[in-house]
């Protein structure tokens, strides 16, 4: 089990029981893919590769993956869960696999009710299976209602536990020494693609399980499509260069971005911009106070956003949390009324994007909550963000 704590485990299943209970269920049903992993990643500490596939957490009895036959010598390894099923409608299409023990709903649901019969059933991201695979597990669910528990399972990873935090902690690391590393990469003449594999391979050689986002290196124009990933692009002299990672440690995501002159040095215009979003930053991170709600967190940098000229550029929000995802519920955007609470973690992302001569930029850094406020989890970016 790689990525994971008994502890952890234990009172994240306890949670999920209390859901199924207090929503009168028998059992519910969490799924996951490759690009839809946190809810999963929650209760396993693992994602598979090819396969999409469900956490079946049951009111009594041992939770169990139900996936296909090439994730389960995988899940047997190093999942928290190392129960398996194998069912066609999680498998690859029209592959065969003739030495794996295949079962159905039908059979499925059968070895479940000799312990209590499936009548009512919460169903966990819903909205992001594909078509057809709602649909099989829709009609294979023949006679069982289902109740979308989504929200109430994404509230249980809102407030991060002390192993959280530490995991988050060791992210930062790695991000700080991956931008660092970015940093030093960029120079005129040098591809988009050379910065992003400086970080990348500084962040994997500290250990880095994978990333929240793909590196994100933009010059020039191509800062304007607000999550460019390092394409063949060379930069050039007077130009700035968008930079942004987020590597993850057990699956917890850090993130860094920064925009930065590839000469060396800003423009007078350039320099100015910059100043601007350290100031939105610093504005920003005063608000990150327990019990402050997201449109207040957002209220300052959007009037400093109107004050300056930056509004009709604006994409994004200034203020996200951040876990298991680099950017994940809840947002804080001018109509948010999630309020902040100590174990939360937050990060600061101020941007815009298509001013005619800057194009688009962007700084990030993250901060943990607590009840005396934030707590910056790189220091040296909170300060490089906010001087």
């Amino acid at each position: 089990m790689a990525y994971f704590d008994l502890k952890e485990y234990e009172s994240r299943i306890g949670k999920v029981r209390g859901i199924i209970e207090q929503n009168n269920l028998d059992c519910a049903l969490v799924y996951y893919d490759e690009f839809n992993l946190a809810n999963a990643w929650y209760l396993t500490g693992w994602c598979p590769q090819f396969e999409s596939g469900a956490v079946l957490v049951p009111a009594k009895g041992s939770p169990m993956i139900i996936g296909g036959p090439e994730s389960e010598p995988f899940a047997k390894m190093d999942s928290a869960i190392t129960e398996t099923r194998n069912l066609p409608v999680f498998m690859v299409p029209d592959e065969e696999y003739p030495n794996a023990t295949i079962t159905s709903f039908a059979g499925l649901f059968k070895e479940l009710s000799s312990a209590r019969q499936i009548r009512r059933a919460g169903i966990v991201g819903a909205g992001q299976m594909p078509m057809s695979v709602y649909r099989q597990i829709e009609e294979n669910f023949s006679g069982v209602e289902m109740v979308d528990i989504t929200e109430d399972y994404i509230r249980l990873r809102y407030d991060k536990s002390p192993w959280e935090i530490a995991q988050i902690r060791k992210a930062f690391e790695l991000t700080d020494a991956a931008y660092d590393a970015m940093a030093r990469a960029v120079k005129p003449g040098a591809h988009e693609y050379e910065v992003a594999a400086a970080g990348e391979y500084e962040a994997r050689s500290r250990g880095a399980n994978g990333f929240g986002f793909k590196a994100i290196v933009g010059s020039g124009k191509r800062s304007n499509a607000v999550v460019p990933t390092a394409g063949d692009k060379v930069m050039e002299a007077g130009e700035t260069v968008m930079l942004g990672i987020a590597p993850r440690w057990k699956g917890y995501s850090g993130v860094v971005g920064h925009t930065l002159p590839v000469s060396g040095k800003y423009t007078r215009e350039q320099d100015e911009a910059i100043k601007h979003m350290k100031e939105v930053v610093s504005l920003t991170r005063e608000k990150l106070q327990p019990g402050t709600v997201g449109r207040q967190i957002d209220a300052p940098g959007r009037e400093y956003f109107q004050k300056h000229g930056y509004m009709k550029y604006l994409v994004c929000p200034f203020a996200h949390t951040l876990g298991l995802n680099e950017a994940e519920q809840p947002f804080f955007g001018p109509n948010s009324k999630d309020a902040l609470k100590p174990g939360m973690v937050v990060s600061i992302d101020v941007s815009f994007f298509g001013h005619p001569t800057l194009h688009g930029v962007r700084v990030e850094t993250a901060y943990e909550i607590t009840g005396r406020g934030p707590v910056p989890f790189s220091p040296k970016m909170d300060a490089l963000l906010t001087k």
